[in-house]
């Protein structure tokens, strides 16, 4: 239950990132960048059943 809000709440934060905004058009792809990868090892420790 808990990876699952966990895994629906990095997504949003990965769309909510993604500089797609004029005034963020500088940052380039860092912020996606960095909440893909942490959504990604999410995603495997929760198919490990770590989480």
């Amino acid at each position: 239950m808990l990876s699952t809000i966990l895994v629906v709440l990095l997504i949003l934060l990965l769309i909510g990132a993604l500089p797609t905004w004029p005034y963020s058009a500088s940052w380039g792809y860092a912020p996606g960048g960095l909440l893909g990868t942490v959504l990604v090892v999410d995603l495997v420790l929760a198919l490990m059943g770590r989480i």
